[in-house]
């Protein structure tokens, strides 16, 4: 809970270390196609001085999603990772924490040999899922155990859950990934670790999560969830039968556009309210939460452009806003591709601001935060909330709801 409060705002590294081009329609597992992956999605090699100007922008923490089993495994039969590989990854890894940012390394989509494999819940093909899962995250964990707190785990990223007994199936494969890293010892004992909610879906994971695997050491998990709702706006490229493409979010941004490319039921009263899910099942029981990935394509419309900018603008300022006030930490998407539509923030190439709305957004949101963090920080004895309200205490057994708070000398609580 403490970590959570120092995470935010976050950034992906997004379609690098997870890149691959595989020449059939199904990816290639257990196979290895070196560590000239890492720009076959985009162009750009990862540089110590592309992670300082990340961390110029004011992001604290690095979200590393990475391919293993998927074009980078050297022996199939042992599903041994290639040396250069690994020690590439811990390359980029060491760019961060150099400099005091956190990361969190997973296991992303990875040609899809966990993560699409629920179709499949038999008990002979989870046993073999489990066995190759502890496989891989012991190399890894034995890997980067010399990597302190500021290193986190993640054992995968999107897995492909709908229902409650997959999300059965789900912990047993979250529960191998715990166990192979804490049975390596060192600083992989006590290290933070993040299980995925199904489909990494807040409203799956609300229906279906209502347990985490077990684990030796206290407070050490963290859950992760996605946001990119609506669809309509966040990622949806061109109009389909069953819909239109929304370029407008937020109630201010109604007037001036068309009534079809806005959805008010899904702006930021249901943002509020579907972290507020998060917040009262997990973050408010100390279960910590990370919003892993979230954006909204930035379009050239065919309507009122200057309304779509200030969108973006909008809904990237919300979802900062209101994961911080819920003692949460939310990682922007960003994939280096800098035209449109697009969630690019940042011109690795250049090291300049490809994205300003989205930047201003995420600024506008961390500047708010640490206005308040320094309301009567000198003088006052009482305790706010972020969003400025004084708390009062309750039945001086739990004064207070957990949370992030403010208190004289200290910048942000989570009790």
């Amino acid at each position: 809970m403490e970590i959570i409060g120092e995470m935010n705002p976050g950034w992906n590294l997004g379609n690098t270390m997870e890149a691959i081009n595989w020449r059939t329609s199904i990816p290639p597992i257990d196979e290895n196609y070196g560590v000239g992956t890492e720009t076959h999605w985009q162009s750009v090699k990862t540089s110590k001085q592309i992670i300082e100007f990340v961390k110029q922008q004011g992001f604290k923490a690095v979200r590393i999603p990475c391919n293993w089993m998927c074009g980078h495994i050297i022996d199939p039969q042992t599903h041994t990772i290639d040396p250069a590989w690994i020690l590439r990854v811990k390359e980029v890894v060491k760019y961060c924490t150099d400099i005091g940012l956190y990361v969190v390394l997973n296991d992303h989509y990875d040609g899809g040999w966990l993560e699409r494999s629920f179709d499949n819940i038999t008990e002979d093909n989870v046993k073999e899922k489990e066995t190759v899962m502890k496989n891989i995250w012991t190399q890894i964990a034995t890997e980067f155990d010399e990597f302190d707190e500021h290193l986190l785990f993640a054992g995968l990223n999107e897995p492909d859950v709908d229902n409650q007994a997959k999300t059965n199936v789900l912990l047993r494969y979250e529960q191998a990934f715990i166990d192979a890293v804490r049975a390596t010892g060192g600083n992989n004992a006590k290290r933070v670790l993040i299980v995925q909610g199904p489909s990494t879906d807040i409203d799956k994971t609300y229906s279906y999560m209502n347990s985490l695997p077990k684990d030796v050491v206290e407070g050490k998990l963290m859950l992760e969830v996605h946001y990119y709702s609506p669809w309509q706006f966040c990622g949806m490229e061109k109009d389909e039968d069953w819909g239109k493409m929304f370029y407008y979010w937020g109630s201010m941004n109604h007037s001036g556009g068309s009534p079809q490319r806005y959805g008010s039921q899904y702006e930021e009263a249901y943002m509020e309210r579907q972290l507020d899910k998060m917040y009262s099942k997990f973050v408010e029981k100390g279960i910590p939460v990370i919003i892993g990935e979230y954006g909204a394509n930035w379009r050239i419309v065919d309507e009122n452009q200057t309304l779509h900018n200030q969108s973006i603008w909008f809904f990237y300022e919300r979802i900062n806003s209101l994961a911080a006030q819920r003692g949460m930490a939310a990682f922007a998407w960003d994939i280096n591709y800098c035209n449109r539509p697009s969630m690019t923030i940042i011109n690795r190439a250049l090291k300049t601001i490809y994205n300003s709305y989205m930047m201003q957004g995420i600024k506008e949101a961390v500047t708010n935060i640490r206005q308040l963090n320094t309301i009567g920080m000198e003088e006052c004895l009482d305790i706010y909330d972020l969003q400025g309200r004084k708390v009062e205490p309750g039945n001086g057994i739990t004064p207070y709801k957990r949370g992030v708070y403010l208190q004289p000398g200290k910048a942000m609580l989570v009790k």
